[in-house]
């Protein structure tokens, strides 16, 4: 892993308003990474940007002390008062060699999230790569340390439960609702149009859930809303008057009093006496206590699952080990990979060699005596010569690869 560096500004050290003044945006990246490259002797380099991390993954002979790393900042050129400029570079963390080759492992399988098991790290690593790959920033070196990124990831994901259980609200309750057996056709009322609604409404839909009415105290972000569902959109202050009826309630709103009373919630059954589903995300809950008493309902509440979210979070934890496990196998593997690859390259030109050797005899040294040869034995010694020529190609790679193992 040698030559490989990681400068890494993560959440672990930086407040993630301040971590945003990092990201660089699609149409600027490229012509940054070609300024980086061109002037300071990197050969290959990829670009991470995601809600939690800024990184720079990248090959270098140079010497990355603070010297290089604070001209690495200016090259950059984002734009950063000298205030932010200093703490950026107090803050960042610095991986090289080997420890940079685990660091990417342990990012792509999740171990330095936010939440340990949340799997779209991997994607958004993969991602990045894959954009600076098409670019022409990364080259035979960079794709063999990110197929054997990809591979640990996936093994830790597959062999350990470390991604097992959901952790999030919004996909507990998802899965609340799921374990009811909702249809497809259910009338779902949501109530707030806000990012918590917006993202259990995007996994109904995902579901083909379709049937959706929306209610906020602003119109339009119902209607926005709506839009994407293709539901229907109404004012906050409409609810008590809807006669439509209902299946599920989805609420999350900032209201400091229940906005689901039991006058609302009476109204709105509509003297439907069926046993109904409330998911109530809000901070306090938007539903009144006695309506929860008194009224055949599913409660769904975020107290709950977020103890739910806690348990599913420690049992993640617990499959650390066998992750850290994985990750050291595949690295000593990977040093093996390295090896061999180093003695493929070095090799590379061996058989153009002896292909050369081979038409230096039969067009140069030995052409008079070819010449004189019947169709028959030029034929022959044709063949010969093909098949000691892959021999000759064969031998010196199979002997190096023994001789590695026999070292390893």
């Amino acid at each position: 892993m040698e030559f490989l560096k990681v400068i890494a500004f993560t959440h672990h050290h930086i407040d993630l308003k301040s971590l945003g003044k990092l990201v660089i945006c699609d149409e600027n990246l490229e012509g940054r990474l070609r300024n980086i490259q061109s002037q300071l002797n990197i050969s290959e380099i990829f670009y991470i940007g995601t809600c939690n991390r800024v990184e720079f993954v990248f090959l270098t002979k140079e010497r990355t002390d603070k010297a290089f790393i604070a001209k690495f900042m200016q090259v950059l050129d984002m734009g950063l008062a000298p205030e932010f400029m200093e703490r950026f570079l107090d803050s960042l963390t610095l991986y090289e060699n080997e420890e940079a080759f685990n660091h990417l492992l342990r990012t792509s399988c999740s171990l330095e999230s936010l939440i340990v098991g949340e799997k779209e790290i991997l994607a958004q690593v993969r991602r990045a790569y894959e954009n600076c790959r098409d670019a022409g920033f990364t080259g035979d070196y960079m794709r063999l340390i990110m197929d054997r990124v990809v591979k640990t990831a996936k093994e830790v994901y597959t062999h350990t439960n470390i991604s097992k259980n959901p952790v999030s609200v919004v996909s507990l309750a998802y899965r609340k609702l799921r374990e009811l057996q909702m249809c497809g056709n259910s009338r779902i009322l949501i109530i707030g149009a806000g990012e918590t609604n917006q993202n259990i409404a995007k996994y109904l839909n995902k579901h083909k859930f379709s049937n959706f009415s929306i209610f906020n105290r602003t119109l339009s972000k119902a209607e926005t809303l709506a839009a994407e569902l293709n539901g229907k959109a109404f004012r906050l202050d409409e609810l008590e008057h809807y006669s439509e009826g209902f299946d599920v309630i989805i609420t999350c709103t900032g209201a400091t009093e229940p906005i689901l009373t039991k006058a609302v919630y009476s109204r709105l059954l509509n003297g439907d006496t069926g046993k109904k589903v409330i998911v109530d995300l809000a901070i306090p809950n938007d539903t009144a206590p006695d309506v929860v008493r008194d009224y055949p309902i599913h409660y769904i509440e975020v107290e709950s699952l977020k103890e739910i979210a806690r348990k599913n979070i420690q049992e993640r934890y617990t499959e650390l080990v066998h992750a850290e496990q994985i990750i050291a196998q595949n690295t000593e593997e990977f040093d093996k990979v390295l090896k061999q690859r180093k003695i493929e390259l070095a090799m590379s030109q061996v058989p153009l060699k002896i292909k050369e050797i081979k038409q230096t005899a039969i067009n140069g040294v030995f052409a008079d005596e070819i010449n004189r040869l019947d169709d028959s034995s030029r034929e022959l010694l044709e063949k010969v010569m093909c098949y000691m020529e892959k021999k000759y190609i064969s031998v010196p790679m199979v002997m190096a690869k023994e001789i590695l193992v026999k070292n390893a």
